[in-house]
């Protein structure tokens, strides 16, 4: 069940608000005027969800390079990882 506070909420409330965010790892949505207008997260959250954003786009990118049939063997992939890694350059 979502979390809503209001906009006047959030003003007087910070504190409380901050709090939440961090202790349960949930978003509180935001409303002015009745409407959603914000979503309010701690940053530890953002990243999170930025993270898994970052590894469904990674994989959907995976996905369409085997529907293009542009693979490599796991180990010439490894190889090739391991000497980027010698190299420096990771």
């Amino acid at each position: 069940m979502p979390h809503i506070k209001s906009s006047t909420d959030l003003r007087n409330n910070y504190n409380e608000i901050s709090t939440f965010c961090h202790e349960s790892r949930e978003p509180i949505f935001i409303t002015k005027n009745g409407q959603g207008d914000l979503v309010v997260m701690s940053i530890e959250t953002y990243e999170i969800l930025n993270g898994k954003l970052e590894l469904y786009r990674l994989l959907d990118e995976g996905k369409a390079a085997v529907n293009e049939s542009r693979k490599r063997p796991l180990a010439d992939v490894m190889r090739d990882i391991r000497q980027d890694i010698a190299d420096g350059k990771i």
